[in-house]
């Protein structure tokens, strides 16, 4: 996959993440086909929904599986997101078997795609997907810092 490709995806993520609530941290993740359509967006709704696990990953990959109609695989599948995803999400988007995972800022506290952990790439596992980290990193990173900065003005 090219870098504006890349960028592309995650300019949707980016877009994505807009969906949040000003109480979610907002992140946004999107799922795209094997044509580089997009299957499906969400927001982190952790707030929202009072549910530890509604991250943007999360819902975006369970909407992509019913729209993808191979039950819950999602081959060829590329997902792009604004932040490194955590243990979960990264755990999560592995067993999806989607083909690629795209994403902007590091996460050092959380990030579990190279930062603190490498889930995705663990060479125990049955499937890994191609991985590119850093995709218009300093745009995801400013949501992020723009977010919290707001939180502690409260």
């Amino acid at each position: 996959m090219s870098a504006p490709a890349w960028e592309n995806m995650v300019r949707a993520a980016l877009d994505a993440a807009s969906l949040s609530g000003t109480d979610d941290v907002p992140i946004g993740a999107v799922v795209f086909d094997p044509e580089g359509v997009e299957l499906a967006r969400a927001a982190n709704r952790r707030e929202a929904d009072g549910d530890p696990t509604a991250h943007a990953e999360v819902l975006a990959l369970r909407a992509a599986a019913q729209a993808f109609g191979d039950g819950w695989r999602l081959p060829g599948c590329t997902i792009a997101v604004t932040v490194e995803p955590c243990t979960m999400c990264a755990g999560a988007i592995t067993l999806s078997r989607v083909d690629a995972l795209v994403f902007g800022a590091w996460e050092p506290k959380t990030g579990a795609v190279g930062s603190l952990w490498d889930v995705v790439r663990d060479p125990r596992l049955t499937h890994r997907p191609q991985v590119k980290g850093g995709v218009l990193e300093d745009e995801c990173r400013a949501l992020m810092v723009d977010f919290f900065a707001t939180k502690r003005e409260r």
